[in-house]
Parts: structure tokens; sequence; C-alpha cells
């Protein structure tokens, strides 16, 4: 079940793929809080520079797992504008990170992206449950994942 507490920081995720998107990058945005209720870690997109790897959650795996005991990190929480992508997945199952709540779908994602014309990549968009064992996952959250569309649909019709 998604809280008022959970809706405040996928706001903040929101707001990190908005300035993605203001700085030329797709836009996803992500936010690592801990069992305190701590923001411990932030980050948008970075793929726009050659990177397809550079990814907000992918930054938050290896940020995770120089920063955090395993019990810390199997309690924190990954809030995403956008679900992961199967390789952002296998880093959070990697490094045994905790529950993940999104805003937006990958399914929504590949939905909206048909709509605007836009090919599909060359990675297959994955539930997260499907890459990893045992996942805690929540979304999307159908008014936040409008605004995401919104961000989508800036980047294809510039």
């Amino acid at each position: 079940m998604i809280t008022d507490k959970d809706l405040i920081y996928l706001e903040r995720c929101v707001q990190l793929a908005e300035t993605a998107l203001n700085e030329g990058d797709e836009p996803f945005g992500s936010v690592l809080v801990s069992k305190d209720d701590e923001i411990l870690f932030e980050d948008y997109n970075h793929v726009s520079g050659g990177d397809s790897t550079q990814h907000p959650e992918f930054a938050i795996a290896r940020w995770a797992a120089e920063n955090l005991s395993p019990e810390e990190r199997s309690q924190a929480t990954v809030y995403t504008s956008g679900e992961h992508c199967p390789m952002c997945s296998a880093a959070h199952g990697w490094v045994g990170l905790g529950r993940i709540v999104y805003a937006s779908s990958s399914k929504q994602l590949q939905e909206w992206q048909k709509e605007l014309g836009i090919e599909p990549s060359n990675v297959k968009n994955l539930p997260i449950q499907d890459v990893i064992r045992n996942a805690e996952v929540e979304g999307p959250v159908d008014e936040l994942a409008q605004r995401v569309k919104e961000l989508h649909i800036k980047l294809y019709n510039k």
C-alpha cells in the first residue's frame, strides 16, 4: 500500500525527473530513503553523455553498496519516477536493497512511447518481480504517472 509519506518521496522523484529533462536528459529521478525516513541519496538520469547505464537507480545501488551495511540496505526504500529497467532491477537485487515504490510503470512507458511513435529500446521491459525474487514493489500512482507521461511527451516532442 502506498502511503502519504511514500507520495512525498515520489513527488521528489518526479521533480528530479523534471530536472533531468531540463538538463537535456531523459526524465527519470530516484531517491533512496532509510528505515528512519532519511533521504540518503538522490539522483536523476545522466544518459545523454552517451553512457546508457547512467540511470539513477543504478547509481543508488552503487552508492548503497559502498555506504550501507547489508542490513541497512535491506531496510531502505528506493523511490523512483519510473519502474526499474532490468539492469537497475538486477543491481537493486544484487546489493540487497529493500522495497521499491514507483510513480509510473515500465508498461506505461512502453505504451506512451508507442503512442508517440518511438521505437522500443534494445532491452526488453520486464516487471521488477521478473528480475528480483521476492521483491516488495508498489506502483504505479495514477496522478504522478500522468505527470511523468507529460515529461516524456516533452522529451520526444523537442
